[in-house]
């Protein structure tokens, strides 16, 4: 194995916000608008939210910090502050917050928010605000265009959340806040508060008990006539195939697919940016359906069923393998978190959950397709490991990944090769997958490490990062060193983008190299209980894995592997990508 970079045993002291709650009380008597905002924060269900400080959001971060039940994750800029949200997110299945100061902060951030706007995930973005006066009194202020126009960042913002609020009086913002966050736990979208300088510390309403968890209700009469015509085309089908798509989580709708799928007995798949969201050892389980690169035999199956019904589906270049998907759309099914089509007829405040909760009791049991995959599918083939001294490639990595996987893990991939290998392990009972597949914004994958970490109730988080994407995002690390947190790191060094090779290669494609294990020993600078090191063969790669399982805290393993060695179904897609971006300009 190649020689370890160890650091120091942390050397434990006082935080710097547990110094100043030791200073400061919160007095619920007097209630602030940052007091208001850090309690509703706890009653949406979160217990960490992540910061930077700037001058117009400093008394606010005061107003948060007065509150012991949450705790302040700093970052170390923006960008990951969001990323951060968006991991934590996912990993309790509930909102999130991040906490930025006004223009340089909140443009920086916007990115993360956009990616957590695509993938439906409700993160709060938090931004302090200028002065209420600054604008009436015509003030040019530092961070800002140079314009005496301040409300261009919630603009900005309007397009990738569900609802923006920028807070200017105390005695409006309780109301404010709770739409905000109504918002986002009943659309499962971004929202965005921003809160002036000058009016976080501001005394305000006390917070009134309440709930923010509602669910929303189909229209009773839609609800019959949509499961009375869906069951009546199912039934009469010979080979039906149940498919989930990402929106599955977005309309809470898991179990219910689920019980469906026990119930009916069709052959189940999932697209590739809804991988893990269903158990995949479920008898019926067939595979990922993606086109030319899906499982073997599962496009076989669904593509010639004869009936469809599509749960939660996002039909991009991306999930379709740049459109190849070939299934019939006459006879597909296609329900959406609050409304479902079938042929010309669209059924809509149809709730995905209660759609599939009333087909369970109406739909006969068909195992037919389910029989034809078993036919046409092939034992999943075992690689064997080679020698010690045997150079590494990927389809080792992974078998070696592949057997780290238990019942409480969660694997996170990066945009890149890590995608299609990570499509290709078998997910034990329990375990999680996560992917950023319809934004697949590089660099994602380090914040989002962080706070799903901090998110996650049980196992531990297992991380696949290809380099180049590493490069963007790299000083979280420290952050999670700082924070304690435990997740292993596959950091895959093969010199370059290659997902972006196989889509259209050119000099931009490679990176300058990094020693990214020594990162782990500058980011810790003598404190903490981080790990790393740097692995090229078989042998060397066993003994690592074999001491990261044994370390509590962060384990980042650096592979060394051949810039060309890329899983073959990377190619393939990277092909028909490649060709749906290049098509000529038919208004020329």
């Amino acid at each position: 194995m190649g020689s370890p970079v160890k650091t120091h045993l942390h050397t434990q002291r006082l935080p710097a916000e547990d110094e100043y709650r030791q200073m400061n009380t919160l007095d619920t008597k007097h209630w602030t608008v940052g007091t208001y905002l850090a309690q509703r924060l706890k009653d949406v269900g979160i217990n960490h939210y992540f910061a930077l400080p700037g001058d117009y959001n400093l008394v606010l971060l005061d107003q948060l910090l007065l509150e012991t039940d949450l705790q302040m994750i700093s970052c170390c800029n923006e960008l990951n502050a969001g990323y951060a949200a968006d991991g934590y997110a996912r990993a309790t299945g509930g909102p999130s917050a991040a906490v930025v100061t006004f223009s340089v902060g909140g443009l920086s951030m916007i990115n993360a928010v956009a990616g957590a706007y695509a993938e439906d995930l409700p993160l709060i973005a938090i931004s302090g605000g200028p002065n209420t006066n600054s604008e009436a009194e015509w003030e040019y202020l530092h961070h800002t265009l140079g314009k005496v126009n301040y409300g261009y960042q919630r603009e900005m913002y309007s397009y990738v959340t569900a609802e923006t609020v920028i807070i200017h009086h105390p005695r409006l913002a309780p109301a404010a806040i709770d739409r905000a966050l109504d918002t986002a736990m009943l659309r499962r979208k971004p929202v965005y508060i921003e809160i002036a300088s000058n009016v976080a510390n501001a005394p305000t309403s006390a917070p009134i008990p309440r709930g923010f968890a509602r669910r929303p209700t189909s229209d009773p009469d839609s609800l019959a006539a949509a499961v009375e015509h869906i069951a009546d085309f199912l039934n009469a089908a010979e080979r039906p195939v149940l498919v989930a798509g990402s929106k599955v989580r977005a309309a809470n709708a898991q179990e219910a697919l689920c019980n469906l799928a026990h119930s009916c007995k069709y052959g189940l798949a999932s697209m590739p940016d809804a991988k893990g969201l269903l158990p995949e050892t479920m008898a019926s389980f067939m595979g990922i359906y993606w086109g030319p690169v899906s499982t073997p035999g599962c496009s076989e199956i669904v593509d010639t069923a004869d009936a469809l019904l599509f749960a939660g589906p996002l039909f991009t270049d991306y999930t379709t393998t740049g459109h190849q998907l070939c299934f019939q759309t006459e006879k597909a099914i296609i329900a959406q978190p609050t409304s479902v089509q079938l042929g010309e007829t669209c059924y809509s405040n149809v709730h995905m959950r209660d759609l599939l909760d009333a087909l369970a009791g109406q739909l006969s049991a068909n195992d037919g397709a389910l029989t034809a995959y078993r036919r046409v599918s092939s034992p999943k083939y075992i690689l064997k490991p080679g020698k010690p001294d045997t150079p590494l490639t990927t389809r080792q990595l992974f078998a070696r990944i592949q057997k780290l996987l238990d019942h409480k893990s969660t694997l996170l991939v990066e945009t890149g090769d890590s995608w299609f290998n990570g499509m290709e392990l078998s997910l034990p009972e329990g375990a999680q997958f996560e992917i950023q597949m319809q934004y697949g914004s590089i660099g994602w994958s380090v914040g989002a490490s962080l706070g799903y970490t901090l998110g996650m109730s049980k196992g531990r988080l297992i991380s696949c990062i290809g380099d180049g994407s590493f490069q963007l995002t790299a000083q979280e690390i420290s952050t999670m060193i700082r924070y304690g947190v435990n997740p292993i790191i596959f950091l895959i060094n093969n010199g370059g983008y290659t997902i972006e090779v196989e889509i259209h290669d050119g000099p931009y494609n490679t990176i300058k190299n990094w020693n990214y294990a020594q990162l782990i020993e500058t980011f810790s600078a003598g404190e903490g209980d981080a790990w790393g090191c740097k692995v090229s063969s078989e042998g060397e790669l066993d003994q690592a894995i074999t001491e990261a399982k044994k370390r509590n805290g962060l384990c980042l393993i650096e592979v060394l592997i051949d810039r060309n060695d890329c899983n073959v179904n990377l190619l393939r897609w990277g092909n028909q990508v490649a060709r749906n971006n290049s098509r000529a300009n038919r208004s020329m």
